[in-house]
């Protein structure tokens, strides 16, 4: 016990007796001291006794569709440790094939009481879903908030990432890098985030290399690696000297590929992925990919739902976040022969802009 008390009285900077009055729920200890002891409790691992616990402040459900692919994890990690210091208890809801669905889990929410939903690419990222199950939920007074994917008509929050300039940002990367032959690889087109990446290819291949018609270099596929490895082994063969991908996930097939056919990443194919989930970093290469702002978005979340919690009301526009590029070993210069480098472009995703409002739908729909 003394050890403890001294590793404590040493984190919060006071003395072993002003943490047993802590402890001890004794009286004479300011706030300010009080709560540095507890927190020092928190940091060294320790238990807080049960008289010294925080009451919860509500329950808020936490959507995610799945935990394989590692940025939902990341996605949850953040808006969970952001609801706990403010006092709520987050519960996590995963969904798996054949399993709980996003409705059961809303019922199973609504009726422990919580006091919101966090939806992170859920059924509003599906262009084919039916939305009304969310004006429900708007109707009857519950905040949410959706992260990843819009719909129209839903009076509430959204956070995204500026998909359309993460594809950009990949293709004025790879041009610089003297590739011409730029594949995509994506998930079904029905999904928001997709839609807007595939927008985004089409724009920056026809302002990068005068190309009027994408379509022969984008592949859709699912959102895995057996997905990405599909798509990356069709653009592989058509010629593609690199490709942009959905979601790492999906690059790590798509390098798969490469490799199935005798080829190496990135000698003769460079991969781009998408999200810069934990791990890519020590892949083999290390992948090239476009960061998602996971703190940011995730803490913007979180705001808005308190806001509405709190009976304020957080603005009901798109707000969307601008990824960042991350270049590792996966991308390399095109060999001879690929053609000569484009001319010099100024593509409109050169500086590094603050966080971009939009106050309605966005003009191009679009992914994961």
């Amino acid at each position: 016990m003394r050890t403890r008390l001294a590793d404590i009285a040493a984190q919060a900077g006071v003395s072993e007796a002003t943490v047993s009055r802590v402890l001890n729920s004794r009286p004479g200890v300011a706030e300010d001291t009080r709560q540095a002891v507890l927190t020092a409790l928190d940091v060294l691992g320790y238990e807080r006794p049960s008289r010294l616990r925080r009451r919860s402040a509500g329950l808020v459900g936490l959507m995610v569709p799945e935990l394989d692919n590692p940025i939902f994890p990341a996605f949850a990690q953040v808006i969970e440790r952001a609801l706990a210091h403010h006092g709520y208890t987050p519960v996590l809801c995963t969904q798996t094939p054949g399993g709980v669905t996003e409705d059961d889990y809303v019922e199973l929410l609504l009726e422990r009481g919580v006091s919101g939903i966090v939806f992170v690419s859920g059924l509003h990222s599906d262009s084919a879903a039916d939305t009304s199950r969310y004006m429900r939920l708007v109707d009857r007074g519950l905040p949410v908030v959706f992260v990843n994917g819009w719909a129209d008509g839903i009076d509430a929050p959204f956070i995204s990432s500026d998909e359309e300039v993460a594809v950009e940002l990949a293709i004025g990367h790879l041009a610089s890098l003297r590739h011409r032959r730029i594949g995509l690889a994506v998930g079904p087109e029905r999904y928001v985030p997709t839609a807007r990446k595939i927008a985004g290819f089409r724009r920056g291949l026809a302002e990068t290399f005068g190309v009027g018609d994408a379509d022969p270099w984008i592949e859709r596929s699912l959102f895995s690696v057996e997905g990405g490895q599909a798509a990356g082994g069709a653009l592989v063969d058509r010629g593609a000297t690199a490709v942009v991908c959905g979601s790492d996930l999906m690059a790590l097939g798509v390098i798969r590929a490469v490799r199935q056919r005798g080829l190496s990443v990135p000698e003769d194919v460079s991969v781009v992925g998408y999200d810069d989930s934990p791990l890519v970093a020590f892949t083999d290469p290390p992948l090239t990919t476009v960061r998602q702002a996971v703190p940011a978005m995730g803490a913007a979340a979180v705001r808005a739902l308190l806001d509405e919690i709190g009976g304020g009301r957080a603005p009901r526009t798109e707000l969307v976040y601008r990824p960042e590029l991350v270049v590792r070993g996966s991308t390399g210069h095109a060999r001879d022969g690929n053609g000569p480098a484009p001319a010099p472009v100024v593509l409109r995703m050169a500086d590094a802009a603050p966080p971009a409002v939009s106050g309605a739908a966005p003009t191009a729909p679009s992914e994961v």
